[in-house]
């Protein structure tokens, strides 16, 4: 994973003095611990899973825009892995000032999704169709991380579907406008986008 966690105890040493540490996984889908990123897998972290999808028996099931059953200021984390994608543009704003109120005073966000800018790369050379790489739910395509793996909405999971995007300066302004303090975000080599934003340590 892109956040290991030599980068956390770096970014958040205060962090990692606290015996008990909650974080909350928005979206969680399906995925097991195996999927997390190797900072949140470390002793002493306790995972709480949201997620739309009753399906796939999260702790809370409730949406992104909505995280009333998490009272302000009790996790030490958030994760949001591919799912501010599924949101509407002006739905992202809710959902990542909801992600900062549930967050404790020098808590932070972890968040990564598609980078469109990586992805506009290879629409640019006429390859929108041709496989990028092969995933667990089969071969994804630059159409696949625009609009939803079609293979899983046209099976009828409509939460697939995307409905905006981001670049690496939408997504830094977009963390900076919900209210995070310390905003860094960077591109991998698999077409993603990881953001940390960390929340300040007294509360605003």
């Amino acid at each position: 994973m892109t956040m290991t966690a030599a980068d956390l105890h770096q970014l958040q040493p205060a962090m990692t003095d606290r015996q008990r540490k909650r974080f909350l996984n928005v979206g969680c889908g399906s995925a097991g611990p195996e999927r997390l990123p190797e900072c949140l897998r470390q002793p002493g972290w306790e995972q709480i899973r949201l997620d739309i999808n009753p399906a796939v028996k999260p702790d809370i099931i409730a949406s992104t825009t909505d995280l009333s059953a998490v009272e302000t200021g009790s996790v030490e984390a958030v994760f949001s892995s591919h799912n501010l994608e599924h949101l509407y543009p002006h739905e992202t704003v809710v959902a990542l000032k909801e992600m900062h109120r549930v967050i404790c005073p020098g808590g932070f966000l972890l968040i990564t999704l598609p980078d469109l800018q990586q992805v506009a790369h290879w629409i640019a050379r006429g390859k929108l169709t041709e496989t990028l790489y092969d995933s667990p739910a089969g071969p994804i395509t630059p159409l696949d991380i625009l609009y939803g793996h079609r293979a899983s909405v046209e099976k009828g999971n409509t939460f697939m579907a995307h409905k905006c995007g981001f670049d690496k300066k939408s997504l830094s302004e977009a963390l900076v406008n919900a209210g995070f303090a310390e905003v860094r975000v960077k591109a991998d080599a698999h077409y993603n986008l990881w953001g940390y934003a960390q929340k300040a340590t007294s509360a605003n």
